[in-house]
C-alpha cells in the first residue's frame, strides 16, 4: 500500500482578508514531491484558508491513489484537533469544509499531526505565492513555484531524525534526508538543481472544484435556489410577498431535500442566505441541515408584491383586471392592481441587495434561497438584458441557477434553471 504525506497551510492578510492556501503531497518512502496545489480564494479567514489547503491536499492524494495511507502534517492546531475529533467544530464557515475533508478518504486511511510553523515552510510558501498571484490578478502556477527548491535545500541540510521505525512522519523524514545525502554524495550540484527544477515543472496544480474559476481573484458566486413547491405552485397562481405566505407542500419538502443532497455532494457552498418568507426559509432550513450551515435572512430577497393579484391565476387576472395587466406587461414601472410592486422597483431592490451581498461575501460561494422574480432579475441584470426578458425565462420550483460577480464589476451567468437533482 502506498503512503503519502500531505503538508497544508493557509493564510489571510487581514483575517478576514485576501486569502490563499498551499498544499503538497509527498511520497512517504522517498520524500519526493508528487503534487503541489495552491489557490487564491478571495476574502476569507486564516482558518478557512487552512481548511481549504487541507481539502486540496487530500483530494490530490486521492487522485494519486484512493487506497493510500495519508499522514497530514499542519501547523494549525485548530484544524488538526478538529479533524482528529478532539475539538468540536462550531464556526459555520468551517463545518462544511471539515465535512468535505472527512469524506475524501476513509477515516482509517488518514492520520493527523501538528508540526511547528518552521517545519511547514513548503506549504506556507505555496499559500503566499497564491496570495501574491491573486493580488496581481493572476492564478497561481506550479511552474512559478520556488517552494520545492527551498524545501529540498532544507531537507538536504537537515540531520537524520531519531525515533522508532514505523512512525510515518519520522520514516518519511529519514527517507528524505537519505535521498538528499545520496545526491550530495554525487557531488554534482548542477545535476541536483536540474532534477529539482524538473520536479517543479512536473508538479500538478490541483484546483478546488467550485461553481466558477478565479479570474480577478475568486468571484462572489451566488447559487440561486428557487424554493420548493407550495400548494399554489402547481396551480400557477401569483404568490408574492403580500399574499398568504404559504409553506411548502409535501412535494416541495422532497424537492428541498433533493436540492440539499445535491449541493452537499457538490461541496462548494460556504453560506446560506434566504428570503424572509415561509417557503424560502423552510427550503433553506432543509438544505442547511445537509450542509451543516446556519441560515441568514435577507429581506431584499423577498418576492415581488403582486397586490390584488395575489392568489389568482394569470387567466383570472386577465378576466378581472385586463387593462391593469396589459399595462403591467408593457411597462416595467407599472404596478399590479392595488399598489403592488413594479418590476422596476423590484430591480432596484435586487440590485441594492446584490451589491450588499457581493461586498459581504467577496470571494465566496453563497446559496441564495429566493423566488422566481428575484432570480430572474439577478440574471437579467447580469446579462444587461431588457425587462421584457423576465417573461422569456422559465424557472422551475427548486431549480438552481448561478451568477458570479468579479472584482472589476463584471458578472457571468454560470447556470440557469438546473433541475437535474430532482430527476
Amino acid at each position: 500500500m502506498r503512503e503519502f504525506i500531505v503538508e497544508a497551510d493557509g493564510g489571510s492578510r487581514g483575517n478576514p482578508g485576501p486569502a490563499g492556501y498551499g498544499s503538497v503531497v509527498l511520497d512517504a518512502t522517498t520524500g519526493e514531491t508528487l503534487v503541489e496545489a495552491a489557490e487564491y480564494i478571495g476574502v476569507a479567514t486564516n482558518n478557512v484558508a487552512e481548511y481549504r489547503g487541507l481539502l486540496a491536499g487530500l483530494r490530490a492524494a486521492h487522485e494519486l491513489d484512493p487506497s493510500a495511507k495519508v499522514h497530514v502534517r499542519m501547523d494549525s492546531k485548530l484544524v488538526v484537533e478538529q479533524m482528529s475529533g478532539r475539538w468540536k467544530i462550531k464556526h459555520p464557515d468551517m463545518k462544511p469544509l471539515a465535512t468535505q475533508a472527512a469524506r475524501v478518504l476513509p477515516a482509517d486511511q488518514v492520520t493527523y499531526e501538528w508540526i511547528p510553523r518552521e517545519q511547514n515552510k513548503h506549504a506556507d510558501r505555496l499559500a503566499n505565492e497564491a496570495m501574491d498571484a491573486g493580488k496581481r490578478g493572476e492564478q497561481w502556477s506550479p511552474s512559478a513555484s520556488t517552494a520545492e527548491l527551498d524545501a529540498r535545500t532544507a531537507r538536504a541540510a537537515a540531520p537524520e531524525p531519531a525515533g522508532p521505525p514505523g512512525d510515518a512522519a519520522a520514516g518519511a523524514a529519514r527517507a528524505r534526508a537519505a535521498l538528499a545525502n545520496g545526491r550530495a554524495a554525487k557531488g554534482d550540484a548542477d545535476v541536483r538543481a536540474a532534477k529539482a527544477d524538473a520536479d517543479v515543472r512536473a508538479a500538478t496544480a490541483v484546483a478546488t472544484p467550485g461553481w466558477a474559476p478565479a479570474d480577478m481573484g475568486a468571484p462572489a458566486t451566488f447559487v440561486l435556489l428557487r424554493h420548493g413547491e407550495t400548494p399554489l405552485t402547481p396551480q400557477k397562481r401569483f404568490s408574492g410577498s403580500g399574499g398568504t405566505n404559504p409553506s411548502l407542500s409535501e412535494v416541495g419538502r422532497d424537492q428541498a431535500e433533493r436540492a440539499g443532497a445535491a449541493l452537499a455532494r457538490r461541496g462548494t457552498i460556504q453560506a446560506i442566505v434566504a428570503s424572509p418568507l415561509a417557503r424560502t426559509r423552510e427550503t433553506a432550513g432543509i438544505v442547511a441541515a445537509h450542509l451543516g450551515l446556519e441560515v441568514s435572512v435577507e429581506d431584499g430577497l423577498r418576492e415581488t408584491d403582486f397586490g390584488a393579484w395575489e392568489g389568482l391565476t394569470f387567466a383570472e387576472v386577465r378576466e378581472q383586471y385586463p387593462d391593469d395587466l396589459n399595462t403591467w406587461l408593457g411597462n416595467p414601472e407599472a404596478q399590479p392592481t392595488g399598489g403592488g410592486e413594479s418590476f422596476a422597483a423590484t430591480a432596484t431592490r435586487i440590485a441594492a441587495t446584490r451589491d450588499k451581498l457581493v461586498a459581504a461575501y467577496a470571494g465566496r460561494t453563497v446559496l441564495l434561497v429566493t423566488h422566481v422574480t428575484p432570480i430572474k432579475t439577478f440574471v437579467q441584470l447580469a446579462l444587461g438584458a431588457p425587462t421584457e426578458s423576465l417573461f422569456r425565462m422559465e424557472l422551475s420550483a427548486a431549480s438552481l441557477s448561478a451568477v458570479a460577480y468579479y472584482a472589476d464589476g463584471n458578472a457571468s451567468v454560470r447556470l440557469f434553471n438546473d433541475t437535474s437533482h430532482l430527476r
